[in-house]
């Protein structure tokens, strides 16, 4: 018989457990990356909870306040899931996670539950399993992005910008946009980087260091990464070099 728990990490406890993103190689920059910034994000309300499954880890969800959160969406008094992960389907890990969260933000007094979707890439959740608990798409954004909402009580709703040409306009260079709240970043940065050098492209690299810059640059809800070329989004998720090299020469001509 399975035995089930969910552990949630804490300055204390996050070298010996560990977190759930790259676990296969905690020696990579990403994963000393994400450890790092997790550690340091904890004090701002920041949750990170691992389900066990025999003392293996069968998946995760991620969450903080909207006013720390990497996800580029506008609210008061939300918490945002920026991340849900199982690895054993079919036993409810997923749902028991999200039921975690909503416990937690109603203690907290919260508005409600903000989670951004896309059927695109494994990298964003996708929002069929937060349509089950009752979580309400509100708005979307280009590139298949979803803004789903669980309240609490009467509430503004969340709400994204309006100006997504206008950002990637503003790109004309290679430039690859990025923080450091996933540990496949830097894994994604090179496959684009090296892609660019095979094409003679030179890559700008920014390094979002704060919240307002991130809601006033990134060129998606996801607020993660984002590589934008000649004013087209090349990619918000990880690309091999093979197919960063496709895309690049796709907008070249």
């Amino acid at each position: 018989m399975a035995i089930e728990s969910i552990i949630e990490l804490n300055e204390q406890n996050i070298v010996q457990s560990g977190c759930f993103c790259l676990r296969s190689n905690p020696h990579a920059t990403g994963y000393i990356n994400k450890s790092n910034w997790l550690y340091q994000r904890f004090h701002e309300g920041l949750k990170y909870k691992k389900i066990m499954d025999n003392n293996k880890q069968a998946g995760f969800i991620e969450y903080t306040p909207i006013e720390y959160s990497s996800r580029v969406v506008f609210g008061e008094n939300y918490v945002v899931i920026h991340c849900l992960w199982v690895s054993m389907t079919g036993k409810g890990y997923a749902s028991q996670l999200i039921d975690s969260c909503l416990e937690d933000a109603k203690n907290q007094q919260k508005s409600g539950v903000i989670v951004i979707t896309n059927p695109n890439s494994s990298w964003v959740p996708s929002k069929q399993i937060f349509l089950k608990h009752n979580f309400k798409e509100v708005e979307q954004a280009p590139n298949g992005f979803e803004l789903l909402v669980y309240k609490f009580k009467n509430a503004p709703n969340p709400y994204f910008p309006n100006d997504w040409d206008k950002r990637l306009a503003s790109y004309q260079e290679l430039t690859v946009f990025r923080t450091p709240q996933c540990p496949f970043v830097d894994i994604a940065t090179d496959n684009v980087v090296e892609a660019a050098k095979k094409l003679g492209i030179h890559a700008e690299i920014i390094d979002v260091q704060n919240r307002e810059e991130l809601l006033r640059l990134s060129p998606t809800p996801y607020g993660v990464y984002g590589v934008i070329y000649k004013g087209k989004l090349l990619a918000f998720h990880r690309l091999t070099v093979h197919s960063a090299i496709k895309r690049l020469k796709a907008l070249q001509k």
